[in-house]
């Protein structure tokens, strides 16, 4: 689940091109850096950018888009999280592109103070060497859960997806999001707990029922 980015899915900028302006040299030792901190994130670049967008095809466009701007801008990185850094390249470019289709959406939030362990947990299965029937059926729960992830609203969802999928750390989170930690951790409690009511048929019971008593 954490992968979901096409297995073709390559950066548009051939080895042997020129740079662009203001960026690294190729075959530079920054463009040897860039390789070496920033494109093991690759796959997290288009999970991050699926997820915020809905849209796959968007998707990679973003990405591009994302990682020609992170390589033109590789040389103001001053250390620090890479995948952070990248993230935060990716999340703004998300934001740039649905702001242009008009899918931008302003959301007004109260953060509650719900703490990690009121969330409801998503229990994860390992899946070694699965049977044809186990491999639909585990095609299947993905295919659920992405669908679950999809629906929460998105400042949850981006916390669900960088902590969850990415395992990005609260502080690396809160860089990328331009939030404080508290904030996050907020955000995360209410992700997960949103997912366990829509995955989970006995919190969906509960919830239903503690509404009609109100």
């Amino acid at each position: 689940m954490k992968k979901l980015s096409p297995p073709f899915f390559t950066l548009r900028v051939a080895a042997g091109s020129a740079a662009p302006p203001g960026g690294p040299t190729p075959g530079g030792a920054q463009a040897l850096d860039f390789r070496r901190l920033i494109l093991p994130h690759l796959d997290g670049a288009y999970n991050l950018a699926r997820y915020l967008t809905r849209d796959p095809v968007l998707s990679d466009d973003v990405v591009q888009d994302a990682m020609i701007r992170a390589f033109r801008a590789f040389g103001q990185f001053r250390g620090g999280s890479p995948q952070a850094w990248l993230f935060t390249i990716v999340r703004n470019c998300c934001r740039t592109s649905l702001a242009g289709r008009g899918g931008a959406v302003a959301l007004v939030i109260t953060e509650s103070g719900l703490s990690e362990e009121a969330a409801a947990e998503i229990s994860r299965k390992a899946d070694p060497s699965p049977t044809p029937e186990e491999e639909v059926q585990r095609k299947e729960t993905v295919g659920r859960v992405r669908d679950a992830i999809e629906a929460i609203p998105e400042p949850f969802r981006e916390a669900v997806v960088l902590r969850d999928l990415e395992e990005l750390s609260y502080a690396e989170i809160a860089e990328v999001a331009g939030v404080p930690v508290g904030t996050v951790m907020s955000r995360l409690a209410r992700g997960r707990a949103m997912l366990a009511n829509e995955l989970l048929p006995s919190a969906r019971i509960t919830d239903d029922q503690s509404r009609s008593v109100k």
